[in-house]
């Protein structure tokens, strides 16, 4: 008995000693160069994808609050666990974990989601890690205890990822896969389409349509319908694209701030750009380069001149924030001084979102690079901690919002992939049914002379 209490305190005391030696003032300080940055910074976040998932799915926990670290501590997140779960494939590759480690994990996120409460195929947005029943999210009288078509695209972009990578592995790997396909083909994708060929985000068997909130672009939600349109078993019409997402061509925008495009529409508003998290979470899987539909809009172009034009706003600083500059911008989805918001251009209150900032990766590299080494470099005494960096920084009163999201946390370790080898995109997109959807909806090669990816 003795020994195993020995066995059991040296174990704890070396996992807190790792993590004290790799936060805050403790953290490494020298790297060869930046590929080994970057390796070291996806590690860092695939702690909240691995040592952080809830126990009994391997799924992501929703929020890590540090003075509160009881609440939501069975809330499973679904979309945020889509991401994890591409996550987990880099993980295997960058050897954070062994491929069989990897597997096993995948393999009880495919026991649990096939377990759990689902609505015509569709996930709920939080599931119950101890009985995978759903949760209603934000409160009971939100109305939202049904199926969530957004965030169950977002698990489907991670399903097909793994799917694609286990394909032609052994047998064991090849069973996995079939699973995993299973779940996908049981997405109704059609069910959820309404009378004007727009996905409703929402469904409960208690409140059927009532939240009532059709998905219309521009915002995070164009994978429901890129995946939605390539499903071999419910598909979506083609024209629920282009009737639904891009409103019949009204999503199309002639607006331009700080000289860049914004080429569509962004439902923040004619004079905004959203939040960062729009050009991470429908992009974990689908590559958008080089591509265009038939309305002309080429998705990379899109996100890259969104970052473009987040920097410039911060560079510029209409509201006068000390700390904003080239080296500390980004907003997204997370903590402020507020609480909890969707910061974008038109809702700036102060608070940078750090993690927001580098999952945009892809289309600005140099620039991230330079603001995710002011992040890590001169705020990492207070600004990062044991899964990657905190959810916010206040610059003005140079403070942190030392808690986690899942959403923000997960994205991170697929999208600087996706940068550095295109990982994710390159499953994703071998899938046969996104090859066929997306030749129905018309897309097209479409190299840009001005985006070209560093």
């Amino acid at each position: 008995m003795k020994k195993t209490i020995l066995i059991m305190f040296l174990f704890l005391y070396s996992v807190s000693s790792v993590l004290a030696d790799n936060i805050g003032k403790n953290r490494k300080m020298d790297f060869k160069n930046d590929d080994e940055f970057l390796t070291y910074i996806q590690k860092q976040y695939f702690k909240y994808i691995w040592d952080a998932a809830l126990p009994n799915s391997g799924l992501s926990r929703v929020r890590i609050i540090t003075n509160n670290p009881e609440r939501d501590k069975n809330t499973i997140t679904v979309g945020s666990s889509g991401f994890a779960l591409a996550g987990i494939l880099v993980g295997i590759e960058r050897g954070f974990i062994s491929r069989t480690k990897g597997l096993e994990r995948i393999e009880r996120i495919a026991d649990f989601l096939e377990r759990s409460d689902r609505y015509h195929g569709m996930w709920s947005h939080w599931i119950d890690d101890t009985n995978a029943k759903t949760i209603p999210f934000a409160n009971p009288a939100s109305k939202d205890n049904g199926g969530d078509i957004a965030e169950s695209a977002f698990m489907a972009e991670g399903i097909l990822c793994a799917r694609q990578y286990f394909a032609k592995g052994n047998k064991r790997e090849k069973a996995l896969a079939a699973k995993l396909d299973k779940l996908w083909k049981e997405m109704e994708w059609s069910w959820y389409l309404n009378d004007e060929n727009a996905l409703m985000w929402h469904w409960s068997p208690n409140y059927g349509w009532e939240k009532n909130f059709p998905l219309k672009g521009y915002n995070e939600c164009l994978a429901p319908y890129i995946l939605g349109v390539s499903s071999p078993t419910h598909p979506l019409p083609v024209a629920a694209y282009y009737e639904g997402w891009a409103r019949k061509g009204a999503i199309l925008s002639d607006t331009t701030l700080y000289g860049i495009p914004t080429i569509v529409m962004h439902n923040t508003g004619k004079q905004y750009v959203g939040p960062l998290f729009w050009t991470a979470f429908s992009y974990v899987g689908f590559d958008p380069y080089g591509i265009k539909d038939k309305l002309g809009i080429n998705y990379w172009d899109v996100n890259v001149n969104q970052v473009k034009i987040q920097r410039a706003y911060c560079i510029e600083n209409p509201k006068g924030f000390p700390g904003y500059g080239a080296d500390c911008w980004g907003f997204s989805a997370g903590y402020s001084v507020k609480g909890y918001k969707a910061h974008n251009t038109k809702t700036d209150y102060g608070a940078i979102t750090p993690s927001g900032t580098i999952a945009a990766m892809p289309y600005a590299p140099k620039e991230i690079m330079v603001a995710l080494k002011h992040f890590y470099f001169d705020l990492g005494d207070n600004l990062w901690g044991p899964y990657g960096f905190y959810d916010a920084y206040i610059p003005a009163s140079n403070s942190v919002v030392n808690d986690y999201l899942g959403n923000n946390q997960c994205a991170v370790v697929p999208m600087i992939e996706n940068h550095r080898s295109g990982m994710l995109w390159k499953l994703f997109m071998s899938a046969p049914e996104i090859k066929n959807g997306l030749e129905k909806l018309g897309f097209t090669k479409d190299i840009s002379k001005d985006n070209l990816p560093d």
